[in-house]
C-alpha cells in the first residue's frame, strides 16, 4: 500500500511539474537549488517541489511552512520531485525550505501570501478536499457488532450441548448397527 501511495504521489507531482511554467523553476534550476511551485502560495494550498543536482534517489524537504515534511523521489528527468501542503494557519512571509540530499544540503524559499491576495500567475484551482482524513470512517459492524463484545467461551456450546450431542450420536450409531444386522439376516 505504501509503494502505491508513493507512486501516485510521484505521478501527481510530475503532472504538476509538467503543467507549471518552466519560468517558475528557472531561478534555481542551474545551481542545483530547491524550487517551489507556485513560489507564492496561499495558506492551505499545495506546492510542488523540485531539486536538481542531487544524486540521491530520495530526500526530504523540511520547512516550517509545510504541514509535514515532503518526501522527494526521482522524477522522469532525474531531478527529485515531491509535494506538500502549506499550513492553513500560516502568516504571510518568506519561509526557508531545506532539503537534505545525502551529505549535502540544498536550500530554497517559499513566500506565503495572505489569503485574499491575488497571485500573478494562476496555477489552477485550490484543492477542494483535505489531503488527509479529518474524521473516522463510518464503518459499522452491522449485526455483528454485538458478537464482538460477547466472550465466545461463555456463549459457545456448554456441557449440556456436549452431552446432548453425544447421546444423539450414540442413538444414530445404534440405529445404523441394528439396521445393518437386520439386513444381513434377511439375505441368508
Amino acid at each position: 500500500m505504501g509503494s502505491l501511495r508513493v507512486t501516485l504521489c510521484a505521478i501527481a507531482a510530475l503532472g504538476t511539474v509538467a503543467v507549471t511554467p518552466a519560468a517558475a523553476y528557472a531561478a534555481h534550476a542551474s545551481d542545483g537549488g530547491v524550487s517551489v511551485s507556485p513560489s507564492s502560495p496561499r495558506p492551505g494550498s499545495d506546492v510542488a517541489l523540485r531539486v536538481s543536482g542531487c544524486r540521491e534517489k530520495t530526500a526530504k524537504a523540511l520547512s516550517p511552512a509545510f504541514v509535514t515534511d515532503a518526501r522527494l523521489t526521482v522524477g522522469a528527468d532525474g531531478t527529485l520531485v515531491g509535494e506538500s501542503r502549506v499550513r492553513s494557519t500560516l502568516r504571510a512571509g518568506t519561509y526557508d525550505v531545506k532539503v537534505a540530499c545525502g551529505e549535502a544540503s540544498r536550500t530554497g524559499a517559499v513566500t506565503v501570501v495572505r489569503q485574499g491576495a491575488d497571485r500573478s500567475v494562476g496555477h489552477g484551482a485550490e484543492p477542494s478536499a483535505p489531503a488527509s482524513p479529518v474524521a473516522p470512517v463510518q464503518a459499522g459492524g452491522g449485526g455483528t457488532a454485538q458478537l464482538a463484545v460477547v466472550d465466545a467461551r461463555a456463549a459457545g456450546p456448554g456441557t449440556a450441548h456436549t452431552v446432548t450431542g453425544l447421546v444423539l450420536a450414540g442413538v444414530a450409531a445404534t440405529a445404523v448397527a441394528l439396521r445393518s444386522s437386520r439386513r444381513s439376516r434377511r439375505q441368508r
